[in-house]
């Protein structure tokens, strides 16, 4: 629910958790990035063996674009009606998601842009390649990839931030010199980028 249920036009954080996480994990985040904003966090629905994630993968780096794109339809739906009935604005709705969450939150940019007013997307991937590229003229999208990650690739982060360019969006790209997992400078980072594109407050 909003934070602060007298403001009508709080921003709102979409939290979006990783492989294995639930609807908890980020709120301790969240709440420490952006205090006076609503946190909303699903708890992905796909189980692989008992690890939660919000769509299929065929293997390690390969998605069940299938899944992925009835997934990112009814993470959409949620977020309509989680909007009415909690009251929050729905232009004000920012993602916030971690490795599989960060690629969900990807994809709902590519397939839902008016969803989203931007996305601070953490250890991404390139979800899908829509045709045609929505238009994300003006959308703020920070991507923060580590330099060492194991699964990730920096041509896939600079192949992500491409595709997000070319549909118009205000991307960033920040390099971390740690691995998958976030660290302490990661966190500085999505703070000041929320602040300086006016989405914590």
């Amino acid at each position: 629910m909003p934070a602060d249920p007298q403001r009508d036009d709080a921003p709102t954080l979409l939290l979006l958790h990783g492989t294995g996480g639930t609807e908890e994990d980020l709120v301790p985040l969240g709440s420490m990035l952006a205090p006076g904003a609503a946190l909303l966090s699903p708890r992905g629905k796909v189980l692989e063996g008992r690890m939660p994630r919000f769509f299929r993968r065929l293997a390690e780096g390969l998605f069940d674009v299938e899944d992925l794109v009835a997934r990112t339809h009814e993470l959409a739906d949620f977020v309509a009606r989680a909007t009415a009935v909690y009251s929050l604005d729905p232009t004000r709705i920012t993602a916030l998601g971690f490795s599989n969450g960060a690629n969900i939150g990807a994809s709902l940019l590519l397939l839902h842009p008016q969803v989203l007013r931007g996305a601070a997307l953490l250890r991404p991937m390139v979800p899908l390649e829509p045709s045609p590229l929505p238009n994300l003229e003006g959308t703020p999208v920070l991507l923060a990839a580590g330099r060492d990650d194991p699964l990730i690739a920096p041509e896939e982060t600079e192949r992500l931030a491409a595709l997000l360019g070319r549909a118009g969006a205000d991307v960033t790209v920040s390099w971390s010199p740690g691995g998958h997992g976030l660290m302490p400078n990661d966190i500085e980072t999505v703070r000041g980028w929320l602040a300086e594109k006016g989405l914590a407050a």
